[in-house]
């Protein structure tokens, strides 16, 4: 299963930018801008992780901590400007799984969403996105196509890997090329061109290996990944 990461963030310009890092990492996301709303859609949702803010309108982070701690053990990272000692204590007593001081690399965020999400045994042997032939390991960041019980590894450039991981999560919907950009090529600035070089190496890459007709050009519009 994908993993479902709760952003809660009232700083929009923070909230669009983990969002887009989540997504293109694998995961799925779901924003709250206050606390209220934060503890409404975790107990919609059920999360994989909560980003949790701090100075959070309406209930403040502390106080959303201790209610999610309550109702049980959902991973949860801690976002403040406060860098001190003594909030990192409080935060990891009351039960905080990591804890981030603003600024941040959203990198590294998801990579520490990723860790706590392991530790608490929610990605395991089902880890592997499977569509047709195609099996992609997000965690390893390795690709295979698999015909008669074996399995021919994809040589991939990491930005053709994100390519190939976003379409296989989303099949038959059409992405544009700003699509693509913005989840993949960190959007800003990026040609139309560039995406159509990027994903020729990757259309031919799945020719080579007998995958070919996985991924449609669609004329005009962008590209979708097709029914195996």
């Amino acid at each position: 299963m994908t993993p479902l990461a709760l952003i809660a963030e009232d700083e929009d310009q923070i909230a669009d930018v983990l969002d887009r890092y989540f997504i293109r990492e694998g995961f799925r996301t779901s924003r709250a801008g206050d606390g209220v709303t934060t503890l409404d859609l975790h107990a919609a949702l059920k999360p994989d992780v909560v980003l949790l803010d701090v100075m959070m309108p309406r209930i403040d982070g502390w106080s959303v901590l201790a209610e999610l701690r309550r109702r049980g053990d959902t991973p949860v990272i801690m976002m403040t400007a406060l860098d001190q000692d003594l909030d990192k204590l409080q935060a990891l007593r009351m039960g905080a799984d990591d804890y981030v001081v603003k600024p941040f690399n959203p990198l590294e965020l998801v990579a520490r969403a990723q860790a706590v999400i392991r530790r608490h045994g929610k990605w395991g042997a089902d880890r592997v996105l499977r569509h047709g032939p195609l099996e992609i390991d997000p965690e390893a960041y390795e690709a295979s196509i698999v015909r008669d019980g074996s399995a021919a590894a994809l040589k991939l450039t990491l930005t053709e890997f994100r390519l190939l991981e976003f379409m296989a999560r989303q099949p038959m919907r059409v992405f544009t090329r700003a699509d693509l950009a913005d989840a993949c090529l960190n959007g800003d600035e990026v040609l139309d061109r560039t995406v159509d070089s990027h994903m020729s190496n990757l259309r031919q890459k799945l020719k080579k290996n007998g995958a070919g007709d996985l991924i449609a050009s669609i004329r005009g519009v962008g590209f979708r990944m097709n029914r195996p």
